[in-house]
């Protein structure tokens, strides 16, 4: 049975006081099944891993460049986040498509510098509202996902994490059904089976499109949803927590 994760991105959200009491909060929490994991911008990186080292909850960073170093000011490498304790990156997120041009290549190149230095891609994938209308919804989650799938190594995909979020359900309020999510997850878990069976029958794929407190059990309980990328959610304690115990 796949662990379930709920992980948390902060997006361009903080403060060094709101890192401090944000995680105090979730440390006070019991440990449980579900893994937790925050995502929060570079400056808090470090603060972060600080605060929950040796604890149950994981630190990513919320992208890495595509270079490995030299002179490309403002970047951050893969290395360094490894260097900070950072144990995951997120990549390929929407926004970074959609406000930096970020190409399936250039998600692709980010992936091996992170698995290069040790660290967890998860990987988001999915389609605009204009995508969907169209009906080309499996065409454009297939052809982002299957990027990875041809390039990287079984070893590699093993340590590959992938985050279902339609762009069209990302701060809009709008939330796929738990069924319109269930039939994307299960389209890419498929699509990792025709690679390897096993890899698919352990890969997670996180649901990223507003999942809140009062629609996370239906989404959590469809049987190719393994967790929660949260977005808004993720900056209250309480919303944050409610979500996790319904991983549970």
């Amino acid at each position: 049975m796949r662990q379930k994760l709920v992980a948390g991105n902060w997006k361009m959200h903080g403060s060094q006081r709101l890192v401090t009491d944000l995680l105090n909060k979730l440390l006070n929490q019991q440990p449980l099944s579900a893994k937790v994991l925050v995502f929060p911008p570079y400056p808090y990186l470090s603060q972060a891993t600080k605060l929950l080292a040796g604890s149950f909850i994981g630190v990513g960073a919320q992208d890495c460049s595509q270079a490995e170093e030299g002179a490309y000011t403002s970047e951050v490498s893969a290395a360094m986040l490894a260097d900070l304790g950072v144990s995951h990156v997120l990549l390929g997120h929407s926004e970074r498509r959609q406000y930096h041009a970020e190409t399936d290549t250039q998600v692709l190149e980010k992936a091996k510098r992170a698995l290069a230095a040790n660290l967890i891609p998860v990987v988001c994938v999915g389609e605009t509202l204009a995508e969907r209308e169209a009906g080309a919804t499996a065409e454009v989650v297939l052809r982002q996902l299957t990027t990875l799938l041809d390039d990287l190594s079984l070893d590699e995909l093993k340590k590959v994490v992938v985050a279902y979020e339609p762009v069209w359900a990302i701060g809009t309020g709008l939330t796929a059904t738990p069924e319109q999510a269930q039939e994307v997850h299960a389209l890419l878990r498929a699509a990792v089976a025709k690679v390897d069976k096993d890899l698919a029958a352990s890969m997670l794929f996180l649901y990223g499109g507003s999942m809140k407190p009062d629609n996370a059990a239906s989404l959590l309980e469809m049987p190719d949803i393994d967790g929660g990328l949260i977005g808004g959610a993720s900056l209250d304690a309480d919303q944050f927590l409610a979500i996790r115990k319904a991983a549970e």
